[in-house]
């Protein structure tokens, strides 16, 4: 079983920064993709961004210029810098990972989710 903390939400005011970190734990083999969604009061959850075990990245056009996500493969943990942060940034934003666990089984798990608040 693999378990996500993720942590690093808050408040901040419009054009403020935020960093999200995300760690995973328990029986892991290897992880291959990671990443972060959001999902606002009334709406579904949506792709943030990702990231590959090789570095690849992928943004959704809401965030790009603005967001930066990162990885350390040694810690298997997930960053997301967030700059510029606008009031429709607000939600609670979920952590993602997929791998292998123990005896190489599939794995897909997610974080609790973390507030972040953007407002004067």
């Amino acid at each position: 079983q693999v378990q996500l903390v993720e942590s690093g939400g808050g408040l901040v005011q419009p054009g403020g920064s935020l960093r999200l970190s995300c760690a995973a734990s328990g029986s892991i083999f290897s992880i291959d993709a990671m990443g972060w969604y959001r999902q606002a009061p009334g709406k579904q959850r949506e792709l943030v961004a990702t990231i590959t075990s090789g570095g690849s990245t992928n943004y959704a056009d809401s965030v790009k210029g603005r967001f930066t996500i990162s990885r350390d493969n040694a810690k298997n943990t997930v960053y997301l810098q967030m700059n510029s942060l606008k009031p429709e940034d607000t939600a609670v934003y979920y952590c993602n990972a997929e791998g292998y666990g123990s005896f190489l089984r599939r794995f897909g798990s997610w974080g609790q989710g973390t507030q972040v608040t953007v407002s004067s």
